[in-house]
């Protein structure tokens, strides 16, 4: 299932509007040219930027994603017919051989479920070619990122053509053990209309995660600070063998 802002379609219509600074892609941009790959698996994909981007860079990129209403908008923005489209989890994937597979953002995380998990790191294993690499990230757990979200903090008014103004934020409702979760409320001026969407994020141990990918075939390569929150999250980089 996918969670509202990411499902609903008048919120999928507006997502990239709400974040349009994506610069925390710029460091997966880097490694897709620095390794060289040619064919891309990016799992989660969302509404499409990350996909695109390496489109444009004539990369062959698979784009899948749960929540279908993001999938509609990445396929109807430019360049969309560059990538293949999957609505679906990882399990709706045809044989794939790709260079490069990437949970960007919040994607690993979201994948809250330890069954949901492991198949997707099985997935993301048969999809690799002997070599290929599985980037992701996650936060570091002792930071406590979720004490910063409240409304004080994160409530912010935006105007979107064709919309107007839609006010935004979001709150840590509950934390039980590694799971988080968090309400994100919308409310849209121009009919007063308001929508809620509730996310679980599973805020991994560092040993948790490289346990969990050496039990699934992968080869550990590195362990790296996020370039855009330094100390507060790590990118893993594993191949299969």
């Amino acid at each position: 299932m996918a969670d509202e802002c990411y499902g609903h379609p008048r919120l999928a219509a507006i997502y990239d509007a709400l974040d349009p600074d994506r610069g925390d892609l710029d460091a997966y941009v880097r490694l897709a040219e620095e390794s060289g790959a040619r064919r891309v698996l990016d799992i989660g994909c969302g509404t499409g930027t990350f996909a695109l981007l390496l489109a444009g860079r004539g990369l062959e990129v698979v784009g899948v994603d749960p929540a279908h209403a993001s999938v509609d908008v990445a396929r109807g923005k430019p360049g969309a017919g560059r990538v293949r489209w999957i609505p679906g989890d990882t399990t709706a994937l045809p044989p794939l051989r790709v260079d490069l597979a990437t949970m960007t953002a919040n994607v690993a995380q979201a994948i809250a479920d330890p069954p949901a998990w492991r198949r997707t790191l099985r997935d993301a294993h048969a999809a690799l070619r002997p070599g290929g690499l599985l980037v992701f990230e996650t936060r570091v757990p002792a930071r406590r990122a979720w004490e910063e979200w409240n409304r004080e903090t994160s409530y912010r008014v935006t105007e979107i053509p064709g919309v107007g103004a839609v006010e935004s934020w979001v709150e840590a409702v509950e934390v039980r053990g590694p799971l988080v979760t968090y309400r994100w409320t919308y409310v849209f001026a121009a009919d007063g209309t308001v929508l809620t969407s509730d996310s679980v994020l599973r805020f991994r141990e560092r040993g948790e995660v490289e346990t969990d990918l050496t039990a699934h075939g992968y080869v550990l390569e590195d362990v790296r600070d996020a370039p855009d929150r330094p100390g507060r999250e790590l990118v893993f980089v594993a191949h299969r063998p």
